[in-house]
C-alpha cells in the first residue's frame, strides 16, 4: 500500500468532496500519488420509444463531457502538491472502480458512502459497500 496511489471515486457529490479530504490526507502520509476517477453510467432504454430527441450515444458523450468540466473545475480547487491523475470510464460504477482499484499501481480506495438505511439501502446498489467487499487493497470508506 506504501507505494500504490490512492484512488478516489467521485460522482462530483457534496458527500464524495468530504472523502477527498481524507484520500488526499492517506497519499500525503504515503507520499504517494491521487488517482481521481469518474464513471459515467451507460444511459438505460430503449431507442424504440423515441424519448430522447439524441441517441445514446450522443447523451453518453455529453455526460463524458459535462464529467470533463467537472473534473476541470475540481483540479483548479484542488491545491496539492501531489501528482494528480485522473480517469473517465464508461460503465457500471461498481465494476469500473474495481477495475481500477485492483490494478497493481492502486494501493488503497478512499470512497465515500452515502449513508443509505432501511429499504432505500436494499433498492440502491451500494457501490462503497460493493468495492470493500470487492477490493484487493485497503478501502476507507468515509461517511
Amino acid at each position: 500500500m506504501r507505494t500504490g496511489q490512492i484512488l478516489w471515486p467521485t460522482d462530483f457529490s457534496e458527500t464524495a468532496a468530504h472523502a477527498l479530504s481524507y484520500a488526499i490526507e492517506m497519499a500525503n502520509l504515503y507520499h504517494v500519488g491521487l488517482k481521481i476517477l469518474h464513471v459515467v453510467e451507460q444511459p438505460i432504454g430503449d431507442e424504440n420509444f423515441m424519448i430522447l430527441s439524441i441517441t445514446p450515444e450522443e447523451l453518453i458523450k455529453s455526460m463524458e463531457q459535462d464529467a470533463a468540466t467537472k473534473m476541470q473545475a475540481l483540479l483548479e480547487k484542488l491545491h496539492t502538491d501531489l501528482p494528480v491523475t485522473t480517469l473517465i470510464r464508461r460503465g457500471d460504477p461498481v465494476n469500473e472502480i474495481l477495475d481500477e482499484a485492483n490494478s497493481k499501481d492502486t494501493g488503497m480506495v478512499v470512497i465515500a458512502s452515502h449513508g443509505r438505511t432501511g429499504i432505500s439501502h436494499f433498492l440502491h446498489t451500494n457501490v462503497a459497500e460493493a468495492v470493500a467487499n470487492g477490493a484487493a487493497c485497503p478501502v476507507l470508506v468515509v461517511k
